[in-house]
């Protein structure tokens, strides 16, 4: 998430963000909190004073070994800024603060870094949603303008949490209506550094991930990561109790998180986006703008996989695809939109 897009140059900013980072950046050992009894788990506590706000190479927070398990925390979108109606937006210092980075030993460029996400849990009783203008599906943006008579207002709803029974509660500004519905917690933003020296804004996905708003970051399944740079730099952050597809007015349902993650590497073997996997399903994704462009990139990155890993020919696996796969929208608000592909397992070859 992320409440408003400026124009600007993305990558310009996040460059002097990353050296001002750099420069302030505490040892890595000492930011850790403390490795636990287990030596298999590394703990991590991150504050506001701790937080990034890049996708870039910055000193490490901590280090992690293939078969680590990660415990540690995120801030909300806001940085816990926003806590009750009237709160201005203000008070927030940055948009989807990423705890991190984690430097994970052995990983170099070409490899793939494997997340495997084990546990996520809503650290708060409210989530916030809110809508700003220039931001969102359905209104004027800087890239998408339409002719508004007004911008639409800047809102605010908070969501009160019932952890015992997995539900949210929305209650309308302008009406006594209320509804609850289900949580589905997931990470908006994870990611690693980037390729080529560049430094990225916490909202902005693109092939390293990064801000995908993917409901697929959640507990069971497992994320497949480019490595770009030696130890491959894992962020993320901007946690999710829930959302709709396309996040459309800007917004999750969003809270602070705690993750619990186990950390691998497949050595020597590339991918180009980020993957995810589960017991029952593979899935690609896509990210760009257009929305058609992010679809053909994931559709085209799940042929391949496919391919390379069940033994179809790429025109017989299109073709599958066609008539068995699915296509899931994950957000349309940011500086790239994501599109996730995906196809079950039982419709496939044995692995090779």
């Amino acid at each position: 998430m992320r409440r408003k897009i400026v124009p600007i140059v993305f990558v310009l900013l996040a460059f002097v963000l990353a050296w001002a980072q750099s420069r302030t950046a505490t040892n890595a050992q000492s930011a850790a909190n403390a490795h636990s009894a287990d030596p298999q788990i590394v703990r991590y506590h991150a504050t506001i004073d701790t937080v990034k706000y890049v996708y870039g190479a910055a000193p490490a927070v901590a280090r992690l070994k293939p078969g680590n398990i990660l415990e540690a925390n995120s801030l909300d979108c806001f940085g816990n800024a926003l806590q009750k109606p009237g709160d201005s937006f203000a008070l927030v210092k940055g948009d989807n603060p990423l705890t991190g980075p984690f430097f994970i030993e052995g990983a170099e460029p070409g490899d793939t870094l494997v997340v495997r996400i084990l546990d996520l849990q809503v650290d708060s009783n409210q989530g916030v949603g809110t809508f700003s203008p220039g931001f969102g599906a359905a209104n004027s943006t800087h890239y998408t303008p339409v002719l508004e008579s007004k911008p639409l207002p800047e809102k605010m709803w908070f969501y009160p949490i019932d952890r015992e029974k997995n539900t949210a509660t929305f209650q309308a500004l302008d009406s006594s209506f209320k509804v609850k519905f289900p949580l589905h917690p997931f990470l908006g933003c994870i990611g690693v550094c980037p390729a080529n020296g560049e430094a990225r804004s916490s909202i902005v996905p693109a092939e390293f991930g990064g801000n995908m708003d993917a409901p697929e970051v959640s507990r069971g399944n497992t994320l497949y990561l480019p490595v770009n740079v030696s130890g491959a730099l894992l962020y993320f952050g901007d946690g999710h109790a829930a959302m709709g597809d396309g996040e459309v007015a800007g917004s999750a349902v969003e809270v602070p998180m705690r993750e619990r993650l186990q950390i691998d590497v497949i050595k020597g073997k590339r991918i180009e986006w980020p993957r995810f996997e589960n017991e029952n399903e593979i899935m690609a994704t896509g990210i760009y703008r257009p929305v058609d462009d992010a679809a053909r990139i994931a559709v085209t990155e799940l042929v391949h996989w496919i391919h390379a890993d069940y033994s179809l020919s790429e025109l017989d696996a299109y073709e599958l695809f066609s008539k068995v796969g699915k296509l899931h929208l994950t957000e349309m608000v940011d500086p790239n939109y994501v599109v996730i592909a995906a196809i079950d397992k039982k419709y496939l070859p044995p692995k090779k």
